[in-house]
């Protein structure tokens, strides 16, 4: 019965931890028949909750975009940017005025070419000073989290698992202990009594408070706490809090907060007007300052109004290709931003209850679900158990 009982104590939570996170999507007929991850099902309050922590205690947005340095940005992306400008100058002029531009003068056109492109770098510099000193005006780093964590469940998955993955052993392993233990006491029970309710209430007790207890060591004690003047204990999690920390700074910084999503939050996230808004007034600045050396020309042919809409549809065009330049500076961004790094530092000086907070909203809303099927399993191979010793 010992053994039988430790098996029971495994089993129901490996069930546990499976039910966890698997499957990703919903697998049955809803709404009732069936089931999915108590994680995936309960994507966006976990990545909300998460994202809070992350944006509260470890990420600030401003303090981390303080770190590039613009006139650095500038010089990584020079070539593609200076690409863009004559592509740009380019395109305008032979939109609206194509016959203008080829009887330009040779030396007028590359006068133009060259001032613009001049000034390109210094505008960009100038445009990633105010967007450092105005980052909340153009990104949303929760909602860009939040959006990418339940986007992509299997993302949020990774993110408890792979950093929860020991704590997920202890779970397992720690069945088996305290099941082996439960099922001594239930074997003398048993052969004191011979009853048959014995061997189910047994194991329905045996699933249901060694998953109780798992879960609770797994946390707590918050500090390291010595039991009976023999045992030193402290919670799993709060045991690991340099490993994890580690861990999860690369998880995010390799997978969430990456300058790919970064640059995708700020070019198409909920502000990502605000941010065109600036490029196209730095430019048409750029354009009034630099192309006095052909307004003469142009505004003849074609009429200030029109040189108008030319400038206005410069910088509109800019606005569009200018930021997709800035991915070329990525490597420099990396190294720069050290997200990564700031998430470490940051966690390893996290209170012990504020560090629970990483990893115990995964299990505190709905452990009960957990705890409740490692109990109705605990009772069934209970009631199996004794039908086989009974007949």
């Amino acid at each position: 019965m010992p053994f039988i009982a430790a098996l029971i104590g495994y089993v129901t939570k490996r069930v546990a931890i499976e039910m966890m996170f698997r499957p990703v999507e919903f697998a049955g007929i809803r709404p009732f028949l069936g089931w999915q991850g108590v994680l995936p099902a309960n994507a966006e309050r976990m990545a909300t909750t998460a994202t809070e922590m992350l944006t509260t205690n470890l990420v600030d947005p401003k303090e981390i975009f303080a770190r590039l340095d613009p006139a650095q940005v500038a010089k990584e992306i020079e070539e593609p940017l200076l690409k863009v400008v004559e592509d740009v100058t380019r395109e305008v002029m032979e939109t609206y005025q194509p016959r203008l531009w080829e009887v330009l003068p040779t030396a007028a056109q590359q006068l133009l070419l060259k001032r613009v492109q001049a000034e390109a770098p210094r505008a960009i510099t100038k445009i990633m000073r105010e967007i450092a000193a105005n980052i909340e005006d153009v990104l949303d780093l929760k909602h860009m989290v939040v959006a990418n964590l339940v986007r992509d469940k299997a993302l949020l998955n990774r993110l408890i698992r792979d950093i929860s993955k020991p704590e997920m052993q202890f779970i397992a392993r720690s069945g088996i202990v305290f099941g082996f233990i439960l099922g001594c006491v239930q074997l003398l029970v048993w052969t004191f009594t011979k009853s048959p309710i014995v061997l189910p209430l047994f194991g329905l007790g045996i699933g249901w408070f060694t998953d109780w207890l798992a879960l609770k060591m797994i946390f707590l004690p918050r500090e390291p706490r010595r039991f009976f003047g023999l045992y030193t204990w402290q919670g799993v999690f709060q045991k690991r809090r340099d490993q994890v920390a580690a861990d999860y700074g690369d998880m995010i910084a390799r997978e969430i907060i990456t300058v790919p999503n970064l640059l995708e939050a700020v070019l198409r996230g909920p502000k990502s007007d605000r941010l065109f808004t600036m490029i196209t007034r730095e430019v048409q600045k750029t354009i009034d300052a630099q192309a006095s050396v052909v307004k003469p020309f142009v505004a003849i042919a074609v009429g200030t109004k029109r040189f108008q809409e030319m400038k206005q549809t410069a910088a509109a065009i800019a606005a569009q290709r200018v930021p997709e330049t800035i991915r070329h500076a990525e490597d420099y961004a990396v190294n720069a931003l050290d997200v990564r790094n700031t998430i470490v530092d940051r966690m390893r000086k996290l209170t012990p209850l504020e560090f629970e907070q990483l990893l115990r909203p995964a299990f505190r809303q709905d452990e009960w679900k957990l705890i409740a099927v490692g109990a109705v399993i605990g009772g069934l191979v209970g009631e199996l158990q004794a039908l086989v010793l009974l007949h």
